[in-house]
């Protein structure tokens, strides 16, 4: 998948975070970037490089959770030949790489604290000293920093230092996720559809159906955009019929009628374990139902089994023999339910 830098939303929650990242990136100050995965943390660090005074200069990335922690310091602030087993040679790192220019921090909340106190000093003093060495050199670096955490709260426990934070928080950008940012599901959908279409060489692009749309809607979308590329782009792909609208979305790219079997945690053997006299067995709940609202009944069964049966020919690709195996159904009998609803298109 390529690298997206293109920042595509109109909701006021999106708009007011990247106002904000393009104000900040003015001033030579440490920034950090707050917010769920998917949601654009590097694209608005890249922005904060590309809008200062450093534009022209080394940006340098760093994903502070894919390096172990006998790493980390090393790739920060180098080393030289000997200073542990396999370095051969000296070696600058990522600050000295990063010199006149930005060093984005991704995953900050994963570092270790060894390695937050000589970031601090780094920081504070502008001042690196490569593993196995004893003098320092002088860099001038920005810090530009990312994380889903909540780093005050891991301050309260202890597993982030408070100076650090006190230094790299001259300004927080939290950006918020998709489900929050009213309008934008259908304006990011459309985007990447009509991307995907072209990748696929349809002749024109026919837009999303409203069964579609209202799945979209209705999604909490915990990968957010990243998660709505992904299922925007594997619903066109699979639909067979590029003159007609998309209209079937699969949110969940493991879900099959052959799916292997979850291994059982500890937690879910304690539940399955049988229950006590007198402790009352739970019911079970194969799919959540709102029942609040529910003013008629015979509309509302109606509705929730139209619902079941699209979400598994969704999943069953649209075979109707799977789907009713799926359902535990006889072939006649999905024929016959699906003509009830008018989804037999």
């Amino acid at each position: 998948m390529e690298r997206e830098t293109q920042f595509i939303g109109q909701s006021a929650a999106f708009q007011d975070a990247v106002d904000r990242a393009s104000q900040a990136a003015l001033l030579d100050r440490p920034v950090l970037v707050i917010g769920e995965r998917g949601t654009g943390k590097e694209l608005i660090a890249e922005r904060l490089h590309r809008l200062s005074a450093r534009w022209d200069r080394p940006y340098v990335i760093l994903n502070c959770a894919a390096m172990p922690e006998t790493l980390i310091e090393s790739e920060l602030f180098g080393h030289e030949a000997g200073a542990f087993t396999g370095a051969t040679k000296s070696r600058a790192g990522r600050f000295e790489e990063a010199d006149g220019g930005t060093l984005f921090l991704d995953e900050l909340a994963t570092m270790s604290m060894g390695a937050q106190e000589r970031l601090l000093r780094a920081v504070e003093y502008g001042e690196v000293t490569r593993v196995g060495a004893s003098r320092p050199i002088r860099v001038d670096v920005r810090i530009v920093a990312a994380t889903n955490e909540h780093l005050p709260a891991l301050v309260d426990e202890n597993r982030f230092r408070a100076d650090l934070l006190d230094r790299l928080s001259f300004e927080v950008i939290t950006l918020p996720p998709l489900r929050a940012r009213e309008g934008d599901i259908e304006v990011l959908a459309t985007y990447f559809g009509q991307r995907m279409a072209a990748v696929l060489d349809w002749d024109e692009w026919p837009g999303f159906g409203p069964r579609a749309l209202a799945a979209m809607e209705g999604h909490d979308w915990p990968g957010n955009v990243r998660e709505l590329r992904n299922v925007i782009e594997r619903a066109i792909y699979r639909w067979a019929d590029p003159t007609r609208p998309v209209d079937a979305m699969s949110f969940d790219p493991f879900a099959s009628p052959w799916q292997p079997a979850a291994r059982k945690t500890a937690a879910a053997t304690e539940a399955a374990a049988p229950a006590k006299a007198g402790d009352a067995a739970p019911a079970p709940t194969p799919h959540a139902v709102q029942t609040g609202a529910v003013s008629d009944l015979r509309a509302a069964v109606d509705a929730y089994e139209k619902q079941i049966l699209s979400d598994t020919m969704a999943r069953c690709r649209f075979n109707q023999k799977v789907a009713a195996e799926a359902l535990g159904l006889s072939y006649d009998q999905i024929r016959h339910a699906l003509k009830k609803h008018g989804l037999n298109q």
